[in-house]
């Protein structure tokens, strides 16, 4: 909780700046039309959460084209006030009531703390054998940054028994791949120098711009040290077509993952 407790107090101050940059030379801190401490409190927490959230690569690209502003808000008015509301309840307390703040403070700390503790506790629920053991990235989005090609995977390690494969895809319906599918497959090189090939059973995949989740249960034969190769939605690799697609929550687990 030490790191929230460094982060909160900046945020906090991010927070009355933000609001306060539409407000204009309106500075004085009015005793009127305040939000409740009750309401304040929830909407801080929720703000500080979605602070979080939006530095995670995933939620952020979904983020990239708006306001980052307008993420709070949103949250602002989903519990029944307005940015001015916020902006002039914010700067009331900091001019004229800090200690309320600062109690207000201590309880949006008590509830992040409480979140962080049921968290924790759902945490040491998991059996070591739900840990993903995928390695390659948890979010895949083309054409991307880097690359306009399907990733390709190539994952090294003891593979051996049933695996269950989980991940979340959406292919557009102007992406060019003619029949998309699950294309991984498990290998081996013997002494011989010679690669032991065990493909997958390719699933094939929807293409209408909706997500979709598959689980697919995955039985690797080769003991010791094998490698998982392939793509999420081919079997090979075609330069000239054009991908659109998103893959996330990929999980590689040896427990069975629940839907």
């Amino acid at each position: 909780m030490s790191s929230v407790r460094r982060h909160i107090i900046p945020f906090l101050l991010v927070i009355l700046i933000a609001t306060a940059s539409c407000a204009g030379r309106r500075s004085k801190a009015e005793h009127k039309d305040l939000i409740p401490p009750a309401d304040l409190t929830s909407i801080l927490t929720d703000s500080y959460l979605a602070d979080g959230l939006l530095g995670i690569p995933e939620v952020r690209y979904k983020f990239n084209e708006s306001d980052t502003l307008q993420c709070y808000i949103d949250i602002i008015e989903k519990h029944g006030y307005t940015k001015d509301e916020m902006e002039r309840t914010m700067r009331y307390y900091f001019i004229r009531k800090p200690k309320r703040l600062v109690k207000i403070y201590d309880k949006v700390l008590g509830k992040l703390s409480e979140m962080e503790s049921i968290a924790d506790k759902d945490l040491l629920t998991f059996d070591s054998r739900s840990l993903n053991i995928w390695q390659g990235e948890r979010f895949y989005h083309l054409p991307g940054p880097d690359s306009a090609n399907i990733p390709w995977v190539d994952m090294q390690g003891s593979f051996f028994g049933t695996l269950y494969l989980s991940f979340t895809i959406i292919i557009y319906p102007d992406d060019q791949t003619a029949d998309p599918h699950v294309g991984f497959w498990f290998s081996q090189t013997d002494s011989g120098a010679i690669e032991k090939r065990t493909a997958i059973t390719p699933v094939r995949l929807l293409k209408d711009g909706r997500p979709h989740t598959y689980t697919l249960t995955i039985k690797n034969p080769y003991r010791g040290e094998s490698r998982l190769r392939g793509w999420f939605t081919g079997e090979a690799l075609a330069p000239d077509l054009i991908y659109h697609q998103c893959i996330n929550n990929v999980v590689l687990s040896r427990s069975k993952i629940s839907k």
